[in-house]
């Protein structure tokens, strides 16, 4: 089934698993005692993403689409506060940059302003302290 390459490198064909292997290799992910990496190791197994998917159809923990990153915890409610402050981070992070063109902006605007008042020679901003006129 497999062949040799020149370099010592062996290429094999796609490998069909049973149902019962791809169980038996996800409770062991999920124990916490092997790697995605480990198990590839000391099983044979071909392809880079057949863990992650076996993870996701044979799975007990959620492992769908994570924010956070490492493997996923074995307590539901850790890996809920762990996911929710992922998404807080990259909230965050969204409004951190929301803030810097908002404050590029202000400053923009304010340049405008201090242009018109020095070429058109008027005063467009309020100045602190002075009371309004009554009319």
């Amino acid at each position: 089934m497999s062949t040799r390459k020149g370099n010592g490198n062996f290429r094999s064909s796609p490998s069909v698993y049973s149902e019962a292997f791809k169980r038996q290799v996800v409770q062991e992910f999920e124990s916490g005692l092997y790697t995605k990496a480990s198990l590839k190791r000391k099983y044979g197994i071909a392809g880079n993403s057949c863990i992650d998917r076996w993870l996701k159809k044979y799975g007990k923990l959620s492992h769908a689409n994570y924010l956070s990153i490492g493997r996923p915890m074995k307590d539901k409610d850790k890996q809920y506060i762990k996911e929710l402050e992922a998404k807080l981070r990259k909230r965050e992070k969204g409004l951190e940059a929301e803030l810097r063109k908002k404050n590029a902006e202000l400053s923009a605007y304010k340049q405008f302003i201090s242009i018109a008042e020095r070429e058109l020679n008027i005063s467009i901003t309020k100045k602190s302290g002075i009371k309004p006129s009554r009319k």
